[in-house]
């Protein structure tokens, strides 16, 4: 993931989500750069970060350089990629771009669920016989992603699109002042979309609402090309009639008819079909980042109302006691780090952790919805760490005015090795007995209470002293050489259920236990 990228959506900024295949076969170079370029400035002027998705010798990317849009739009031996393709593509080290349903897979992964494209893949033409049926088309029934594009290619057989479609389960909604479904070049194909939306707000609702159903499939918002650029229907009509016979004739079918047929429709309309389909990208780019933009605002705005409403519990919940860190991982990219003040060539990249944090973040992914009990200061660090945290609850978090939330930075080698860690973990002090002593009634009847060597140690002997009077299962998390011992400084450590120490923080622990260290053990790594 591009650092501009991944610094948006870990701060809960809209980023918009491009597809590569325009770039690798829908135009030639260099209109294809310059359309990409112009693209990603429209998504920016509208308030979102554009996040471009190729395949660079065999890794995805999500969003590129310029130095990686121009590889691929020069690309002579690129690849088209979508589903099926991305296995062999990665595998062999390929470059490609990624199609419609290849775009999707990968936004879903890294969580954006705005995707702009020019138009979808569909049922060809004939599609009953040959069963010429895009990949698009089963990717949104089952990747959730909204798509915003002008519809389907006109080249298509657009009503058995929509069926397909309805049979997928997809949600589709035609955007603006109508209800016609466009058909890419054309405002009009003569077909309804099922739904209708208005303006961006509308669609963020409908976005959100999807998301939040949890249907695994994905939203068709189909935007009209403008009026000015749009072509008539029935030039491109006997444009297509002729460029399909041609295709027939030649033998031209699967992955290679839809480069094949946007190219002869361009030379049969005399470049009106080409300005139409840039006109129409660079549309739905704006209509797409305005929806981003509006989607963005509603879920932000979603997630403040629901933070101080405490949920109706029916069963009790694990409860996690322990620290958030912002950490910095700084890694060098020369084996030799160098000393004396000078500067190491590296990368450097911002993450969420700490062991508390961590812990409560797989609890929430398993569905359990742990009670966490933390702090972090009113910084700029808060407001991301809740947008990353947003499947979490972080009602019970403490917000500390004149406190600064937790960092670490680590510099690392080429290797992989820990050079130097440096900890602003001051905070964690805040995550007092008085303040856990208020979730005393959930403590009490906890299925699971896990704690971390962050916490302080008057915190930890009141949470064992729980443990011990309510018969509570208790895992400690001992977290670093330094913090470990601190339950077994007293016979606290008697009502813990589980360790997980590594072998430094076992001999730690092993040490304040006054026990001889086993023979042999001094040695180990």
């Amino acid at each position: 993931i591009q650092p501009s990228v991944q610094e948006a959506m870990m701060e809960g900024r809209p980023v918009v989500a491009l597809e590569s295949t325009i770039i690798t076969h829908g135009m030639a170079y260099p209109q294809n750069l310059s359309m990409a370029r112009e693209v990603e400035a429209i998504v920016t002027t509208n308030g979102a970060v554009p996040a471009t998705i190729g395949i660079l010798k065999g890794r995805i990317h999500v969003g590129l350089t310029d130095e990686e849009l121009e590889f691929l739009a020069r690309g002579k031996s690129v690849v088209k990629v979508s589903r099926r393709d991305l296995p062999y593509v990665l595998s062999q080290g390929l470059s490609g771009g990624t199609t419609v349903s290849g775009t999707m897979i990968a936004a879903h992964k890294v969580g954006i669920p705005v995707f702009v494209t020019g138009g979808i893949g569909g049922v060809h033409r004939g599609g009953e016989n040959t069963l010429d049926v895009s990949a698009d088309l089963t990717e949104l029934g089952r990747t959730p992603v909204a798509v915003v594009s002008a519809g389907v290619k006109s080249i298509l057989d657009i009503g058995r699109t929509l069926e397909y479609l309805e049979t997928q389960g997809v949600c589709v909604a035609a955007f603006g002042e109508s209800r016609e479904f466009p058909a890419f070049f054309t405002r009009q194909s003569g077909f309804q979309a099922p739904y209708h939306i208005r303006n961006e707000e509308e669609a963020a609702e409908l976005i959100a609402s999807a998301l939040g159903l949890g249907l695994s499939s994905g939203v068709l918002i189909a935007v009209p090309c403008p009026q000015e650029q749009a072509v008539s229907g029935q030039v491109i009509e006997e444009a297509i009639q002729q460029a399909l016979s041609e295709a027939r004739s030649k033998g031209i079918m699967g992955k290679e008819l839809t480069p094949f047929m946007l190219q002869k429709l361009n030379e049969l309309t005399d470049g009106k079909s080409l300005d139409s389909n840039l006109a129409l990208i660079q549309n739905n780019a704006r209509v797409g980042s305005c929806i981003a933009v509006a989607l963005s605002k509603l879920q932000k705005a979603r997630r403040k109302g629901n933070l101080p409403q405490q949920e109706d519990k029916t069963s009790p919940q694990p409860v996690v006691i322990g620290g958030i860190n912002v950490d910095f991982i700084a890694k060098a990219q020369n084996p030799l780090i160098l000393g004396g003040g000078q500067t190491n060539a590296g990368r450097v990249r911002r993450t969420f952790g700490g062991v508390g944090r961590n812990l409560a973040d797989c609890l929430s992914r398993l569905g359990q919805t742990p009670l966490f009990l933390s702090a972090v200061g009113k910084d700029e660090h808060s407001e991301s760490i809740l947008h990353y945290c947003h499947h979490m609850d972080m009602s019970t978090v403490l917000h500390l005015e004149g406190r600064r939330t937790a960092t670490y930075c680590a510099v690392i080698t080429s290797a992989g090795e820990l050079s130097i860690g440096l900890g602003d973990m001051d905070i964690h002090h805040q995550i007092t007995e008085q303040y856990v002593s208020q979730f005393k009634e959930n403590l009490c009847q906890a299925p699971l209470v896990c704690i971390d060597g962050n916490v302080p140690l008057p915190t930890i002997q009141y949470v064992c002293q729980l443990a011990r009077e309510h018969q509570l299962t208790v895992c400690y998390e001992p977290t670093d050489e330094n913090k470990a011992s601190k339950p077994f400084l007293s016979d606290s450590w008697k009502a813990l259920t589980y360790i997980s120490p590594n072998l430094q923080e076992l001999r730690a622990i092993n040490q304040t236990l006054g026990n001889p260290l086993p023979a042999g053990i001094e040695y180990s790594e």
